[in-house]
């Protein structure tokens, strides 16, 4: 009986994504940018996003929200810029409520950001501060909270790169004691900080959302920091997954291929570089934000009940993790 009452309601829902669907348009994938010149700004830390004469494609134009975190209360790390800011843009048009952190220092991009959503009527919440400190990482959690009225998804996204080269990383003897633990305690334990002030405030059915890397997969003999502290979130992925199934709270990651944004260019990727490393992909460039939300919007999905310690690749046909 019991299935017979779900069914039809489940059809119902299907029916109404096949209505709103039918005019979807194919996109070919490698000619979705084709002829687009990126040109980040010189090396620095934090770099803006307004800052870029060829700014990141983050969905602005392109992303369309059909209501599937209607009403859900979402906290997103990283969300002033690049991959985060894609992230809060499709979030806020499937329906969820939410609220961003970012560095201080990034305020510019959250106005221009804000500026953009309010034309469509949207906005979000601004909870500033720097995931270095571990007591503003429990703070932060509960004060998105207190200002959605619960927690429901994490997505957990800021990250520090350390300082690359887009054509050579720095061998062991040359990387700093200082970079290794400004890496580790903004990849790994403010994650680990802000999931165990978390845990407690996501009901049943929630969900955390970590950004790894494709690195992971395809390793760099020269970012041993960088890629170790995103092998490290891997792994706490699916330890957590396992560790939080019995409350009923799902854990995935996203693993991006070499992404357009602000943290690619902070991390020293000049335009010369982005063009050298693109063309050796088959699709022949490389990722834009835009092409990350959906992945996100997938995992945060109630009805995806059944994905749990997954890290989903976005790699542009490069092998990456499963």
């Amino acid at each position: 009986m019991r299935s017979a009452s779900v069914l039809p309601v489940f059809m119902g829902l299907l029916g109404a994504g096949l209505a709103q669907n039918e005019n979807v348009t194919l996109i070919d994938p490698i000619n979705r940018y084709d002829n687009l010149t990126l040109s980040p700004p010189a090396q620095g830390f934090p770099i803006l996003q307004r800052d870029f004469e060829v700014p990141p494609d983050c969905g602005e134009t392109t992303y369309v929200g059909r209501g599937r975190l209607q009403g859900l209360n979402a906290l997103i790390t990283g969300g002033d810029s690049g991959i985060g800011r894609s992230v809060v843009i499709a979030f806020l048009r499937e329906g969820a409520n939410v609220a961003i952190n970012y560095l201080p220092e990034e305020e510019p991009d959250v106005d221009d950001l804000a500026d953009f959503l309010q034309e469509e009527g949207l906005s979000f919440e601004r909870i500033p501060g720097d995931l270095l400190n571990e007591t503003f990482c429990t703070e932060l959690v509960h004060e998105a909270a207190d200002r959605l009225g619960g927690l429901d998804i994490m997505v957990q996204n800021a990250a520090y790169s350390g300082i690359l080269s887009g054509e050579s990383w720095q061998p062991i003897e040359s990387q700093s004691t200082e970079q290794l633990e400004r890496i580790f305690r903004t990849n790994v334990f403010a994650n680990f900080f802000l999931t165990r002030a978390a845990v407690p405030l996501l009901p049943r059915g929630g969900s955390i959302v970590f950004t790894t890397s494709g690195i992971i997969n395809s390793v760099d003999s020269n970012a041993i920091d960088y890629g170790s502290s995103k092998a490290s979130i891997s792994y706490m992925i699916r330890s957590l997954s396992a560790q939080l199934a019995p409350k009923g709270i799902r854990v995935n990651g996203v693993a991006p291929g070499l992404t357009y944004s602000p943290f690619l260019a902070s991390g020293g990727f000049t335009a010369e570089a982005i063009s050298t490393i693109g063309g050796a992909n088959a699709y022949g460039r490389i990722e834009q934000p835009a092409e990350l939300a959906p992945i996100y919007v997938n995992l945060a999905d109630p009805l995806a009940t059944y994905a749990s310690g997954n890290i989903w690749a976005a790699t542009g046909s490069v092998p990456g993790p499963v």
